[in-house]
């Protein structure tokens, strides 16, 4: 067992405490974003990208009003896969649980089940918000302070989505790693409120729809960048870090956000347990086969490095909020889910490709930089 320590708690971020806790060291004032061809070019030559913050993407009014539509759009939709998630993790896991959610995008996901369990079934459950970065595992100082705090509690991770399961691969090998090392008993069973890549045993649905949290940046997980582990701000004994973006304290729709999906909490009961239903008589084990659509993918277009490729509606919109994109795959251009998208690289000037031959229904690819290194 790791030896105890007394962890500082910054508060960090616009939710309300009793929302979530961020268990993440804040680097506000001390680290600057960098530009994304510069943050690109770095990356591709072997800098770590959890090394590096982006310069935080501003949204137009133009494309606030595409969220604000895909939120009108898909609230229901989204509370009745949160009550679904909700519902499962409570029949695996028991009441004496803890919801520890992936930060970022697995923020506002975690706060809705938290918020769903008090009001189905009158159960407060604590909701920590933590780091995983790919190629250096999870946060290990914040889930020592989880256990530290609440020995007696089974751990459930949370995610928004799933793409080709890199960061579901990256989580079973930090449990186990957590679980030899320390004697923990972690469970690496990831929930997610879509599994469009089919790696996850929790999900809402296996849908590749837009999530309306997925347009947006901090602006809609409480004002906080995405993590970063660079030795130059992080000591060993610290939690990972992130920044308060303050300055977008305007823009911010994160409890606006929260509070349009609970609202369709009570309304869409019936639905939750008609679709719970249907999904556990239709449940089927993960098969990873988003990853063998990826790796066709990889060999149609010619590409080197499959972290090149990112996969389903919320991966596509981050390749082209942070990301340099090289082009953007459709199943069908005329999909109505993919609005935000076709406005986001005509904004950015990134071609748009129809491609028939996924199980997604869009898919972002990085452009190499090879040539201008």
């Amino acid at each position: 067992m790791p030896i105890k320590q007394n962890f500082t708690i910054a508060p960090m971020g616009s939710y309300p405490p009793e929302d979530v806790t961020f268990l993440l060291k804040d680097l506000s004032g001390v680290m600057q974003e960098q530009g994304t061809e510069d943050r690109e070019e770095a990356i591709q030559s072997g800098v770590h990208y959890s090394e590096m913050l982006p310069i935080e993407y501003k949204p137009t009014s133009e494309y606030m009003a595409v969220y604000q539509k895909a939120l009108q759009e898909y609230a229901e939709k989204v509370a009745v896969a949160i009550g679904v998630v909700a519902q499962e993790i409570l029949l695996k896991k028991g009441k004496n649980l803890i919801l520890v959610s992936l930060a970022r995008a697995g923020t506002p996901i975690g706060i809705l089940i938290k918020r769903y369990l008090l009001l189905a079934h009158n159960l407060d459950v604590p909701h920590y918000s933590v780091s995983i970065i790919r190629g250096k595992g999870i946060d290990e100082q914040a889930i020592h302070y989880i256990k530290q705090n609440h020995p007696d509690r089974h751990i459930q991770f949370i995610d928004g989505w799933t793409g080709k399961g890199a960061i579901s691969r990256e989580l079973t090998k930090a449990c186990q790693k957590m679980n030899d090392q320390y004697g923990y008993d972690l469970d690496d069973s990831l929930a997610v409120l879509a599994d469009p890549g089919y790696c996850s045993e929790i999900y809402g649905t296996r849908e590749d729809y837009l999530i309306p949290s997925a347009c947006l940046n901090s602006t809609v997980s409480g004002l906080v960048s995405r993590t970063v582990h660079n030795k130059a701000y992080i000591s060993e004994q610290d939690f990972h870090g992130a920044k308060y973006y303050r300055h977008l304290e305007e823009e911010d729709v994160s409890n606006e956000f929260i509070a349009t999906i609970v609202k369709e909490f009570p309304a869409v009961e019936r639905n939750i347990q008609t679709h719970l239903e249907q999904i556990r008589s239709q449940h089927t084990a993960p098969n990873w086969s988003g990853l063998a659509c990826v790796k066709k993918i990889q060999i149609d277009f010619s590409i080197d490095d499959m972290n090149h490729i990112k996969p389903g509606v919320g991966e596509t919109t981050r390749v082209l909020l942070r990301r340099v994109p090289w082009k953007i795959l459709v199943k069908n251009r005329n999909d109505k889910r993919l609005k935000h998208i076709i406005l986001l690289a005509e904004d950015r000037g990134v071609p748009i490709e129809e491609y028939q031959e996924m199980s997604y229904t869009c898919c972002g690819l990085i452009k190499s930089m090879k040539e201008k290194l």
